[in-house]
């Protein structure tokens, strides 16, 4: 799981809005995609022991940060920027995940 104190801050401070029915669904998609596929990546790399599909999970991760970007962008700009960290960590976490697929081939 690659999430930080930054990234669940901001994350709820779109679910909590949602619940009450004060920001529409299109933006709390891509966050709620976000959690799920961050969550399962340790289980599938290391319970599944799937190279290839850790390595498409977190692409689906970080596919996932953009999106959130741009479906909260108009709502909340300090929770795009607030991902501005979370995207670089990503970034690298995903180089190094595909690196290591490849590597395996």
């Amino acid at each position: 799981m690659i999430l930080d104190p930054v990234t669940v801050a901001s994350s709820g401070f779109v679910f909590v809005p949602a619940f009450r029915r004060r920001v529409p669904v299109r933006v709390v998609l891509p966050f709620a995609v976000n959690l799920v596929a961050n969550l399962l990546i340790m289980p599938t790399f290391a319970g599944l022991r799937s190279v290839p599909l850790a390595a498409a999970d977190v692409v689906i991760v970080w596919a996932a940060i953009v999106w959130c970007v741009v479906a909260v962008w108009p709502h909340h700009k300090w929770v795009a920027v607030a991902r501005g960290p979370y995207f670089v960590w990503v970034s690298l976490a995903t180089a190094i995940q595909v690196s290591i697929t490849v590597m395996n081939g």
